[in-house]
């Protein structure tokens, strides 16, 4: 829920904003705006990456208890989506523009992290793959739309990260829970 509404604050924020200059042509076509150093995108997400595991088996079902019995299940199924969502994404953006993308692959993994915090505690090792890969191609799916459709300018994805997959998190608890 925290990420869902994440992602509706960036998109208001977004149209309070406006777009970038030169991101639209006047006939409402979008333009590619690039970022500058990708290592440093890379690093930054992998940093989040690490941070997820501190925060999905510590703060789940907190770490004393009964809640210590699910903490190794939580990392993994932490781990999957993650993965997951990154192939989910290099493989859809491979096969609808012909070569992987690296700033789609990163949001891909972002969007499996985001999906899998709501369930984590609750689902299986092969449905938590599953999240994964769904909010993987769900985020890539999620950016044209804001993107083309609604024309939107969101530089670095939030609002489909974080609302669109966050949102899909949430209702992937009852599609998937396990009891």
């Amino acid at each position: 829920v925290v990420h869902a509404v994440g992602g509706v604050t960036a998109l208001a924020v977004c149209f309070l904003v406006g777009p970038r200059i030169g991101k639209f042509n006047r006939d409402g076509s979008s333009n590619s705006i690039l970022g500058h150093d990708m290592s440093a995108v890379l690093i930054g997400c992998f940093i989040l990456a690490f941070g997820w595991f501190g925060f999905n088996p510590g703060s789940t079902l907190g770490a004393s208890t009964n809640g210590n019995l699910r903490i190794g299940s939580i990392a993994v199924d932490t781990m999957l989506a993650g993965c997951t969502g990154t192939f989910g994404a290099l493989l859809f953006m491979w096969i609808m523009k012909g070569k992987p993308d690296s700033s789609m692959s990163v949001n891909g993994m972002l969007a499996g992290l985001v999906a899998i915090t709501a369930p984590s505690g609750f689902v299986s090792a092969s449905s938590a793959a599953i999240i994964g890969l769904t909010a993987g191609v769900l985020v890539c799916l999620s950016v044209s739309f804001i993107e083309n459709t609604m024309k939107v300018d969101d530089p670095v994805g939030a609002i489909s990260v974080h609302g669109t997959c966050g949102l899909f998190g949430v209702l992937a608890v009852g599609l998937f829970a396990d009891g």
